[in-house]
């Protein structure tokens, strides 16, 4: 099966011993839906939408300000930062590698990045539009945005639908493959050293791999209709529930209103890791080590020696791929006018 390898990790090869583990390397490409071929004249639009701040309610904030690819697809913030200095709940998610969730957002309330690409638009803390049309026509106001349109979608095509589809496009090709761990289960055993082997070892040992499993760490892609959720904290008789005040945010509840869905959040990619903190859904956690200690003792009950933590910390930091160069596109010019003149919509 195309990028993927079953490794058997015995002996020499690691300091402790696992069975027969399947470990997936990323894959080049992203899947993407029946309707939304990706093309380049829809990734070309797709970023230069991704990069506009003008279709915020006070021409500020674009899909990039949380969502930073020039690094890592996020913002280092603990939550960010929206129009009028408004903060959120919920740390801002890596855009990268993002077509591999289930779901999108942390408590999956979408499924595609289609519809995940018209959220944040008329979400009164991100962009603040009141309506999705109105933000629509602020693009339409922009002369040079019609000819990308066409060459993207055809004649008249300047609709909601078609400017999400574009961005989800140009998501589509952040991805970041061949890690050292993609090399390394691709068969070169010398892309991961002995110490990233052992965490490798140990992260399948103790179980991270039940939910972190998938060539993006995330879990299955699309087999679960409902999206891939873990209960998150699973175990609270520890000293971080309350530091880190993890058990303020509902999770997915505060979305199906279901009592079962309590503490349940899509579970993040462990792709980039290493670039993306602070770290949970709160963005409480700052450090790399503590976040793994954390893990162990929230979802699988145990406290992790030093070693354990350095070696687990070792190997999810080859978990780094290479990012794709990424040039910032010239925007088309408003011509004379400012179409962010009443910051009041």
């Amino acid at each position: 099966m195309k990028n993927k390898i079953l490794i058997i990790l015995l002996g020499s090869l690691l300091s402790t011993q696992v069975a027969a583990m399947e470990w997936q390397a990323l894959p080049d490409q992203a899947p993407a839906p029946k309707d939304n071929p990706t093309t380049p004249a829809k990734v070309e639009l797709g970023k230069m939408l991704y990069m506009d701040p003008r279709f915020s309610s006070t021409g500020t904030v674009s899909c990039n300000s949380c969502h930073n690819v020039m690094e890592g697809g996020d913002d280092s913030r603990t939550t960010s930062m929206g129009v009028h200095g408004k903060t959120g709940g919920r740390n801002a998610p890596t855009v990268w590698n993002s077509a591999f969730h289930s779901v999108q957002f942390w408590d999956g309330r979408v499924n595609l990045l289609e519809d995940q690409a018209k959220g944040p638009v008329t979400n009164p803390i991100e962009m603040g539009m009141s309506d999705i049309e109105k933000a629509m026509d602020q693009v339409r106001a922009i002369p040079g945005y019609k000819i990308y349109f066409e060459k993207a979608f055809g004649i008249n095509s300047m609709t909601v639908d078609n400017a999400a589809k574009a961005v989800a496009a140009f998501e589509r090709t952040l991805i970041t493959p061949d890690s050292a761990y993609d090399r390394f289960v691709k068969g070169d055993r010398k892309a991961l050293t002995t110490q990233q082997q052992n965490g490798m070892n140990k992260f399948a040992e103790i179980g991270c791999i039940a939910c972190h499993s998938g060539p993006a760490f995330n879990g299955p892609d699309k087999e679960f209709g409902d999206g891939f959720y873990a209960k998150f904290p699973t175990f609270t008789d520890n000293v971080y529930v309350q530091q880190y005040k993890l058990t303020s945010d509902k999770g997915r509840q505060d979305h199906t209103k279901k009592a079962e869905d309590a503490h349940m959040f899509r579970v993040p990619t462990l792709r980039n890791i290493n670039d993306t903190a602070p770290y949970f859904h709160n963005g409480a956690v700052n450090s790399l080590p503590e976040a793994v200690r954390i893990m162990a003792a929230t979802q699988l009950n145990m406290q992790l020696s030093k070693q354990d933590t350095n070696d687990i910390v070792a190997f999810l930091e080859a978990l780094t791929g290479e990012y794709p160069q990424i040039t910032m596109p010239r925007l088309p010019s408003a011509n004379g006018k400012s179409i962010n003149a009443n910051p009041s919509l």
